[in-house]
Order: structure tokens, then sequence, then C-alpha cells
């Protein structure tokens, strides 16, 4: 075994509190980073291009959202297939999985690309984006549309080393390329010195340049070290798709994106509602949405992080452990959101006076509603918690449902009908009702729902063919936490 492949964590063994920590904090971390990347970028296309260009990239962005939504739920399912297959000692389909990925990801994603670059016009008008703004969304969105091949297939390569039990390098090239970004975007819009002035097409441009400096690089270092997880020459046949691998990740990765667009189409449907107790209700709700967005990051991290750590422990059957991560997953989550929330609550003015300098009447509303609202993401946050270990088995469908229940069927009706009674307070009083019941309806699932039963593959992932126990033997698997090959079955 290669000494890289060695260096990687066996999430079936060591104490779980420790672990789950080191994995969920550069997960948080490379969180963190994309939202930055977006902030910086909208204020230099804001502040120097315009309020037609943000409104483009505003667009723009919410197409942008509902792909990567879609492939958010495909790359989670790769995820959890390679990580039951390492936790169950099964190398040869953990590169199969890799290899079928490979082959479905660059496949979907240069149609994408394609489709993407000329409907670019069309999609615009079906969004209704202002005229004024089309001049700049066109542009923008059709070089975003050719990164995103490097963005797509960057999203698998991050998804499937943390399925391998890796979230260190992700991050690392997250940071890379987070950072070129952040630093070609004002070479290409104005144009310094050497760089020609692009206008907005120079921020998308800069976006395609990062990403794609970041995947290649990536892939390099990921033969340079040998990782265990790479195809090597001899191994291109696993490229050809297995027909059950495959149909896996679209059947079973579906759900998973779907439950992103049901997050977004739900704040979309508040926000509406919002905008009509006039423009100082709605600053004040965007200014507080900007401090949700942190607020829920850990307990996403932590969720996608349970999910890793449960698939392998899935599928080496260790269900003790996948009980104790769990309980572990919603500790981390009330410590870290608690402490994000408490600081909010401490300095409410000031953090929402960074979004409303000027304008005491929305800063009062804001302060408001905060008040009401964001203690209830902890509530969310344990939803987060239990959804990622319970699709770490396949179960995906439960959690698409429930979702759906407590952001369409609760939160919109109950803001609705109060709102004779309570005006804008039903809309921030649905906020608690909706991650309350969400959190119930997930623990009565957890709880005594058939999760442990469902299945990512219709064949246990264990079950290796009979033609592939020579193919197997030449394999080498993780090292236990002795240093002694693990076995293969």
């Amino acid at each position: 075994m290669s000494s890289f492949a060695a260096k990687q964590p066996l999430l079936t063994e060591g104490p779980i509190a420790r672990t789950l920590l080191m994995f969920a904090l550069p997960i948080l971390g490379s969180t963190v980073l994309q939202s930055l990347n977006g902030s910086v970028n909208a204020m230099w296309i804001g502040h120097y291009l315009g309020e037609a260009a943000l409104t483009a990239v505003s667009n723009a962005n919410l197409i942008l959202f509902l792909l990567l939504g879609a492939v958010f739920g495909l790359s989670m399912a790769c995820t959890i297939l390679i990580g039951q297959s390492l936790g169950a000692r099964n190398m040869l389909e953990a590169k199969r999985v890799v290899g079928t990925g490979v082959t479905f990801f660059v496949s979907i994603s240069v149609l994408v690309a394609i489709g993407g670059y000329f409907g670019t016009p069309w999609m615009l008008r079906a969004l209704n984006t202002p005229v004024d703004a089309q001049a700049f969304a066109v542009p923008y969105l059709r070089i975003i549309f050719i990164a995103v091949p490097s963005m797509f297939f960057y999203n698998f390569l991050m998804m499937t080393l943390r399925g391998a039990g890796d979230s260190r390098t992700p991050f690392v090239f997250m940071a890379l390329s987070v950072v070129m970004d952040i630093v070609f975007n004002p070479l290409l819009i104005f144009g310094v010195g050497p760089f020609p002035r692009m206008g907005i097409a120079g921020s998308a441009t800069s976006t395609l340049i990062a990403q794609t400096i970041a995947l290649f690089a990536l892939i390099f270092t990921l033969y340079r070290r040998k990782h265990f997880l790479r195809l090597t020459s001899h191994e291109l046949g696993y490229l050809r798709p297995d027909r059950e691998i495959l149909r896996s990740l679209v059947v079973k990765g579906l759900p998973m994106g779907l439950q992103m667009i049901v997050i977004s189409s739900s704040a979309m449907i508040m926000i509406h509602m919002v905008n009509e107790y006039g423009s100082k209700t709605t600053a004040a709700y965007g200014a507080a949405t900007q401090l949700w967005a942190y607020v829920q990051m850990p307990a996403m991290a932590i969720g996608a992080a349970v999910s890793s750590m449960a698939a392998q422990n899935v599928g080496a059957k260790l269900w003790d452990r996948v009980s104790l991560i769990t309980r572990v997953g919603v500790l981390y989550n009330f410590l870290l959101s608690g402490c994000l929330i408490g600081v909010i609550y401490l300095f409410n003015h000031a953090a929402l006076g960074m979004f409303l300098p000027n304008d005491a009447q929305a800063l009062t509303l804001a302060q408001h509603l905060n008040s009401i609202a964001v203690w209830s993401f902890m509530f969310f946050g344990v939803t987060f918690v239990l959804f990622g270990v319970v699709r770490s088995t396949g179960a995906v469908l439960p959690p698409l449902i429930i979702l759906f229940i407590s952001m369409w069927l609760i939160r919109p009706p109950f803001a609705l009908v109060l709102a004779p009674h309570l005006g804008a307070d039903s809309i921030w009083w649905s906020f608690p009702l909706g991650s309350l019941a969400s959190m119930l309806m997930a623990m009565g699932y957890y709880k005594w729902g058939g999760w442990r039963r469902a299945r990512m593959l219709a064949t246990p992932i264990e079950k290796a063919g009979q033609d592939d126990s020579a193919a197997v033997a030449g394999q080498q698997a993780p090292t236990t936490g002795q240093g002694v090959p693990a076995s293969v079955e």
C-alpha cells in the first residue's frame, strides 16, 4: 500500500468525537470560503459595475444554484457508496464507483455546459430578468457554463475524497480556488496590467480560471501521491459505467439534490411574502438572512461529516458506532450553532449594523425578527445531522418528504393564516415552527423508521462477484489501526 493511502483515516476506528470534529472542520472551512468568495465577487460587481450588473449576477447564480443543488445530491450518493465500500473493505467496489462517477460526471457536465451556453438567453427570459440586466447576464452566465465541467468534476472529486475519509485535501484546494478567484476578479474586470478589461465577463472568467487550475492541481496531486482510489492505466476499464452503480447515483442522488431545491424554493416563497410588508421589512429580513447563512454552516458541515463517517460504519456493520456518531453529531450541533447564536444575541445590533448602517427603522425590525427566529436554527441543525446519518444507508426519500412538509406545508400556510392577526411576526414565528416540526419528524423517523434496512445498491455492497476474486486479490485495502491490511471481501 502506498504511504499516502496508509495515511487516510478510517472512520470506522478511533475516538468518534475527535474524529468527527477533525473531519467536520475542513468541511465548515470550505463552506465559509465559498460564501466569502461569493460576497467578495458581489462587492466588486455591485460597487463598480452597478445595480444592473449585480441583478444579472443574482439571476445567473440562481440558475447555477439549481444546477449545483442537483449535482450535490449525485455527489453525495458517490460519497456514501465509496464510504460503504471502504467500510466493507471492498476496494474493488470503491474503484467501480470512482470509474462510473468519472464517466457520469464528465458526460453530464459537458451536456449541461453545451445546453446552458446556447440556452442562456432563454433561461434568463424565463426568469423574467430585467432587460437592462440581461446585457450583463448573458456573457457572465455563458462563461460560467464553460466553467461547469470543472465545477462539476471538482465537486465529484471533493465528495469522493470525503467518502474515503479525507476532508482536508478538498479544503486545501478549495482555498486555492477561492484565493485565485478573489485575486483574478479585479484584474480581469478592470484590465489591470497585462490582463484584458472584460467587465462582468471578467468576474466569470476568474471563476473559470480558478476552478480549472484547482481541479488539475488536485488531480495531479492525487496521482503524484498515488492515492489508493486513483485509476491506474490497467484500471481504465472501470470507466465503463456499472449499471447498478449508475442507477444508484441517479435514483438515490436526485432526491438528495431535491432537498436543496426544496430549501431554496421555500426561501423564495418566504421572501415573496416578506416583500408585501414594504422595503424596510425586506431590508431587515435581508440583513438577518445574511447572518442566518453563517449560523447554519456548522450544522450543514456536521451533517455532511456524519454522513461520510456513518457510511463507512454502515459498510462495516458497526451499528453501535453509527448510533454514537449520531449522538456526538447532535451534541456538536448544539455546541457550535449555539455559540454562534449566542454571539448574535450578544451583538445583535452591531452584527445587523454591518448590513443596515443608515436605517434605524430597518435595524430595529431586524433585531426584532432575529430575537424571534434565530434560536430555532439549532432545531434545524438537529434535522441536518439526523438526515446525514439516515441517508448514509440509502434512505433518501423520507428526508425529502419531511423537508417538503415542514418548509412548504407548515411554514408558509402558518404565516398566511396568522398574517391578519400577527402581521409580519407570523412570518418570523413560522421559522421556529417549521424547524421544530422538521426536527420532531426527523427524530421520529430516526427512531422508528426503516432507514437501517435501506440500501444504496440492490446487491449488497460487500458481495463481490466470483469473476472478480483475482482482481480483488491484486488490490490493496486500507490498513487497520495496527497497520495490518484489512481483508477485502
